[in-house]
């Protein structure tokens, strides 16, 4: 078939290909969800350099689409009554905070809305320090806030701060809580927050791709060197490690079904993960900021989730402001349309320039919108 010929899911599965091709990255995974059913599947590419052929059950890094993941963890606690969203930290987590200080101030809120003012602390900065929870969960009890109550994008500490949360009102790791209560029950067989020992370490090979040729380097606000971010996340204990804001492992399709599910109210099928009323709270906008400084760009912040309506948004040109979800630096991304009941998730080895993962990602989204919306 010519390319010129090509529409509905034919087409979709030929950017799919020609991203591929071009070498944006060795491998990566797509799936669409429309109400309860999954409508397209695609897989294609090797797992990394000379790799194996990548199949729809083989496991990627997701960097920080974890993230939606371990909020749904707070999330399940507060429609359990075990939480509330206004709660201090302090309330569940003591340590955290001198009593009548700034920082003691902090809510769960707050944390879900990365108006902490622990945008980039030591935690950043020190990646050995992410395999050891208790290490990583007192950088954060001594570290001191800078812009609470102000967004500014928490990479890392969002989930050591979401997951340390959940721990206190739990009693279990948010790896372990979110298996029992997000991924099992609506069926995620291939995603963890921990890849547990009982499986093979055999996640997809990350490769950070070099800033492409242009005039002028924009102000990309993280300022990571994509290679040395590969090599940390292609170790083995950063997979087996509980890091709740960029370490969880999985696939496109567990991923579309997950959002499938908030799309729907929180229910897919038979199966509910959190009330209506909750999913409502969290997809909405609760905090938004011109210029976020951490990322240098706009954003505008649900409980856990980004939503659409700026510019620099990774889910399609086309866009209804009401679409949700979330990106994997420079990798991944994934969506929600409550309004058509479609979700989206694309996930990839190769770690690209913003500019470019967002011209790849807009491409598919847009693709997956005229032919499913």
């Amino acid at each position: 078939m010519s390319v010129f010929d090509a529409d509905g899911p034919a087409r979709i599965e030929q950017l799919f290909a020609a991203q591929l091709d071009a070498g944006l990255h060795h491998g990566a995974q797509l799936a669409v969800y429309d109400g309860d059913d999954r409508v397209l599947s695609l897989a294609g590419g090797e797992t990394g350099p000379d790799g194996d052929p990548v199949t729809p059950d083989r496991k990627f890094v997701l960097f920080s689409c974890t993230k939606p993941y371990t909020a749904a963890c707070v999330h399940h606690l507060a429609d359990e009554g075990d939480l509330a969203y206004d709660d201090q930290l302090t309330d569940h987590w003591p340590e955290y905070a001198d009593a009548g200080t700034e920082k003691a101030e902090t809510t769960v809120a707050d944390v879900l809305t990365h108006r902490a003012g622990l945008a980039l602390t030591d935690l950043d900065r020190q990646p050995d320090a992410w395999t050891d929870w208790d290490a990583s969960v007192s950088i954060l009890e001594d570290a001191t806030p800078r812009g609470l109550g102000t967004p500014a994008y928490h990479p890392v500490s969002f989930g050591f701060l979401a997951g340390e949360l959940v721990r206190r009102v739990s009693g279990r790791s948010v790896g372990a809580y979110a298996r029992d209560h997000v991924f099992e029950p609506i069926e995620m067989e291939h995603t963890h927050i921990g890849l547990p020992a009982s499986e093979p370490d055999d996640i997809a090979t990350l490769t950070g791709f070099a800033d492409p040729d242009r005039c002028r380097t924009p102000d990309s606000g993280l300022g990571l060197d994509r290679s040395d971010t590969a090599a940390t996340f292609n170790r083995e204990a950063i997979h087996r490690a509980e890091i709740p804001a960029a370490g969880g492992v999985g696939t496109a399709e567990d991923m579309a079904r997950f959002y499938a599910c908030l799309a729907n109210g929180g229910r897919i099928g038979d199966d509910r993960i959190l009330a209506t009323d909750t999913v409502a709270t969290l997809t909405r906008v609760h905090a938004q900021t011109e210029r976020d400084p951490t990322l240098s760009v706009p954003r505008r912040y649900g409980l856990g989730v980004v939503r659409a309506g700026t510019a620099h948004d990774k889910y399609g040109t086309i866009a209804p402001d009401r679409v949700f979800g979330h990106g994997g630096l420079g990798s991944s991304v994934a969506w929600a349309d409550p309004g058509t009941g479609l979700a989206f998730a694309y996930v990839t080895n190769g770690i690209r320039d913003p500019i470019e993962h967002r011209q790849r990602v807009n491409e598919l989204a847009d693709a997956v919108r005229t032919v499913y919306a």
